[in-house]
């Protein structure tokens, strides 16, 4: 099997899992405003029977998946330490009221997820880009949460803020084969912030998607109407307005090696059973797919990587045919995806992508020394290369100026009354 055991059995996440995989974002070469330049860059040795080598080349840092073989990184339990909503104006408010409860569908369903296209949709707007401002907002509402006790309250007690969809895009870099990614990172009184930029071949995609390509897209959506409630009591309502500016976001923390991480994602639902366990424990991730004709391909690894790195226990996936309607219903667990992939030739591996995304993240850590929140790190990365960076000052990528004033005048709205559970 594919992980590593510790010996501490409450210190490491992936000792409550079977194997693990990571992600990694897809971006662009980014022109450079200043000349390329590497660190001195010391990666410590990891015991094991696989040799290490040290991915660390002159111009970057490489992404063969040979050299990240080695023993599964420690990977701590994620801890939900709060969570915010995004109402149907794009609007933040501390509290869950955009919750919403999985409601269990029949084996096979007969969904119609065509339904409510053309008259019931309201879609965000995917150009404008928020960066980590939502984020930043739960920051500046939540600042108590997150302060060292050992340094002054200003500073946060994490190495990384980020999405939970960046990181996944690193845990899945050595297996990307089409799509690049840029990351912006910027320094601020000792933490990192991740920030994804857009690449041109992604605008260009996204400008230029068919109509039946965005119909799809919606899809995935409509089937989440289908499957959850707006309470504990009450039942799915499909007949209702699909509004892709709603979101539930959950707030973790957790550490991979020795990399201390903060990050939030978007949450579906969660398990309506009293009894079940605490978040992030009890959500539930919904997705659609034609089919999976086996499981080593590369969508079930993103599925696996968004869950695993938030602690997301189960996927339910609805399988549709060719036009639209859900045909059949299944669960995933997480802990069983390694299990389903193992055997596979040539599959990927979950200790591969996580300790890639370790290592990116400690060469980021040598690379943006800088405290600066005009100073912006790029990091760049197409396919069958390596990942490179540049250093931009008070350019277009700068997504922390204002991030002082932020912390000091920025409104908190109240949050509503606790939830039953």
């Amino acid at each position: 099997m594919d992980h590593h055991r510790s010996h501490n059995p409450k210190s490491s996440y992936h000792n409550h899992q079977a194997a693990y995989r990571r992600e990694r974002d897809d971006s662009g070469r980014n022109q450079c405003e200043i000349k390329r330049s590497t660190p001195n860059y010391h990666h410590q040795h990891q015991s094991g029977s696989t040799p290490w080598r040290n991915p660390l080349r002159s111009q970057g840092l490489s992404t063969r998946r040979e050299l990240y073989e080695r023993d599964f990184p420690v990977y701590k339990q994620p801890v939900e330490v709060g969570c915010f909503s995004l109402d149907s104006e794009r609007r933040f408010f501390n509290d869950s009221r955009q919750m919403r409860y999985y409601v269990e569908p029949d084996r096979n369903p007969h969904f119609d997820l065509k339904d409510g296209y053309k008259d019931r949709f309201v879609k965000r707007d995917d150009g404008e880009k928020e960066k980590l401002d939502h984020i930043l907002r739960w920051i500046v509402a939540n600042r108590s949460k997150l302060d060292s006790r050992e340094t002054t309250a200003s500073v946060l007690d994490v190495d990384f803020v980020t999405w939970r969809g960046h990181l996944t895009k690193l845990l899945t870099t050595p297996y990307e084969t089409r799509d690049s990614w840029l990351l912006a990172v910027t320094r601020f009184r000792g933490t990192l912030y991740i920030s994804e930029v857009e690449t041109e071949a992604a605008r260009r995609d996204r400008e230029n998607r068919t109509e039946r390509n965005a119909e799809m897209m919606y899809w995935g959506y409509k089937f989440e109407q289908y499957t959850f409630a707006d309470d504990i009591h009450s039942l799915p309502d499909p007949s209702g307005v699909v509004n892709t500016n709603e979101a539930f976001c959950t707030v973790v923390q957790t550490r991979l090696a020795d990399h201390r991480l903060l990050f939030s994602g978007e949450v579906d639902c969660r398990d309506k059973d009293p009894a079940a366990p605490a978040p992030p424990a009890c959500y539930v991730e919904l997705k659609t797919s034609a089919e999976i004709c086996t499981p080593k391909q590369f969508k079930l690894l993103k599925w696996w990587a968004q869950s695993f790195l938030p602690g997301v226990p189960r996927i339910v996936a609805g399988f549709r045919d060719h036009e639209g309607v859900v045909v059949s219903v299944e669960t995933f667990h997480i802990s069983k995806i390694s299990h389903l992939i193992k055997n596979e030739y040539n599959c990927w591996k979950p200790t591969v992508c996580m300790n890639f995304c370790s290592d990116f993240l400690s060469f980021v850590k040598h690379v943006a020394t800088e405290d600066n929140p005009s100073v912006v790190y790029l990091f760049s990365w197409e396919p069958h290369r390596d990942v490179t960076f540049s250093i931009h000052r008070d350019s277009q990528y700068s997504f922390l100026p204002h991030w002082e004033k932020m912390f000091e005048r920025l409104p908190i709205t109240p949050p509503l009354p606790s939830p039953l559970y």
